[in-house]
């Protein structure tokens, strides 16, 4: 085995292509193995690893940029090992790099393990199906599409929609419904993004006092551009410690996966690798996978990983490579609308293409509230018709309207005013479902065919009283 002590290969670069650093006279070495450059003897040290072997010439992946390595002056350590994050108690609370190194001015983390950042495969027969819901403190998301411990569900959004200021709010406000506050952890990983969003989002959690339960990564848009490859993977590596290890139940937020894309396309493209659709790779789908089923519960662990990734779409496009791939490995989507943000609602979730494929896992009785399946759909079918005549309404006018239809008309204008839109309120699941029902109250009966008499009579009718 070699010693990583020891084995320093003198003056073995003999090319550097963008993120690429080709080596001469590399043995005992294996793919994957990390390495470390040293750009001048007693200098900066940066992180890479091996991802060709040839012989005796080996390619290193420098995650952190090649500017400033030379050919004469920098050399390479080889390490027999995959690259590792140490974990340990404190790591929340703090804020970190994209590659995780403590950047807030605190002492290094006390290492009481070295975690590989691939994480292993979970194991299907080992895995829970996801249960128990979590209050996003978002009225669109809790009432009509749950978020469920141990899902994956994407926002999708797109180019300069506020979809940044949507993620540090659910950070804020996210909590397990019956779950102590200690138990619950937030992990949040900025990709790619600029200063002044970093800023936003360090000064987010602290002004509102969330920071002691968030571990904060941010990796910059200044930054090179391979090193976002590692960042969600470290980011989900502190989360595997903070579940598995110390048993919290921790939410994932990941933002923006389409910057990780365009990353993993650049490096793809420097490895001379044949493209597929629009310029990404086509293992792209097999790479974003080994991301997202890191969430999840695993029968004998106590803690459980949810994601919630978020993607902007080029040209608003759902049909691009990225949300469409996203889609297939995940279980719904979020939708933010262009619209609805020009209208001045936030946030701009269009409610008709969302879904929570597992939804039905975490609401109901004894979970969230008894009628709670009722409600949203109700909330849904009744909103669709309200679009629906939203469009006839501009063909033909009001004036050709029923006067049910035009109450329809008026329930849809309201529930975006008043119940999508919420600003940097948090709102409890219970002041949520009192908004709706007092929506649905100014529908006749007649129209409310997805609720019981019962239902009706205990929830509706009385707030027609009011």
């Amino acid at each position: 085995m070699i010693n990583p002590q020891q084995h320093i290969l003198h003056r073995g670069i003999t090319s550097i292509q963008g993120p690429l650093v080709f080596v001469r006279n590399a043995e005992g070495v294996g793919l994957y193995d990390r390495v470390e450059v040293l750009v001048k003897d007693g200098g900066e040290s940066r992180i890479g690893r091996i991802v060709s072997i040839t012989g005796e010439h080996i390619v290193v992946e420098v995650f952190q940029g090649t500017e400033g390595l030379s050919l004469g002056e920098s050399r390479l350590r080889l390490l027999s090992e995959p690259i590792l994050l140490d974990v340990g108690p404190g790591m929340l609370g703090r804020v970190y790099d994209g590659i995780g190194r403590p950047i807030d001015g605190g002492p290094r983390i006390a290492a009481h393990e070295r975690l590989r950042i691939d994480g292993e495969a979970i194991n299907p027969i080992r895995r829970e199906v996801p249960s128990e819901f979590i209050e996003t403190g978002i009225s669109a998301i809790d009432a009509m599409n749950s978020l469920v411990r141990g899902q994956k569900l994407p926002i999708f959004s797109g180019s300069g929609l506020s979809h940044d200021r949507l993620a540090s709010n659910i950070a804020r406000f996210a909590r397990l419904r019956g779950a102590k506050e200690q138990e619950f952890a937030v992990v949040f990983a900025a990709i790619g993004v600029t200063f002044e969003t970093a800023e936003h989002f360090r000064r987010e959690m602290d002004e509102y006092g969330a920071m002691e339960r968030i571990a904060l990564f941010l990796n910059l848009a200044s930054d090179a551009g391979a090193e976002r490859l590692l960042t969600p993977r470290v980011a989900l590596t502190t989360a595997e410690y903070l579940a598995y290890e110390e048993g919290r139940h921790v939410l994932v937020i990941l933002t923006d996966v389409t910057n990780y894309c365009e990353a993993l396309r650049e490096v793809s493209s420097s490895h001379g690798e044949v493209p597929s659709r629009k310029g990404y790779p086509g293992y792209m789908y097999s790479d974003l996978a080994t991301i997202y089923e890191r969430a999840g519960r695993i029968k004998g662990r106590q803690g459980s990983i949810t994601q919630v990734p978020i993607l902007s779409m080029p040209n608003d496009d759902i049909t691009h490579p990225i949300p469409d791939l996203s889609g297939y490995i995940t279980e719904g989507q979020i939708v933010l609308d262009r619209d609805l943000e020009r209208r001045g609602v936030f946030p701009s979730i269009e409610l008709l293409p969302c879904l929570s494929r597992l939804m039905n896992e975490g609401i109901g009785k004894d979970m969230t509230h008894a009628d709670h399946p009722a409600f949203a759909q109700q909330l849904y079918s009744s909103y669709a018709q309200a679009h629906q005549l939203q469009l006839l309404s501009s063909v033909v006018g009001e004036e050709g309207l029923t006067a049910n239809d035009r109450r329809l008309l008026r329930f849809g204008e309201r529930m975006e005013r008043e119940f999508i839109h919420q600003g940097n309120e948090r709102r409890t699941l219970e002041e949520t479902f009192d908004i709706g029902w007092s929506l649905l109250s100014s529908l006749p009966d007649e129209t409310l065919v997805r609720l019981s008499d019962s239902q009706i009579g205990e929830h509706v009718a009385p707030r027609r009283d009011v």
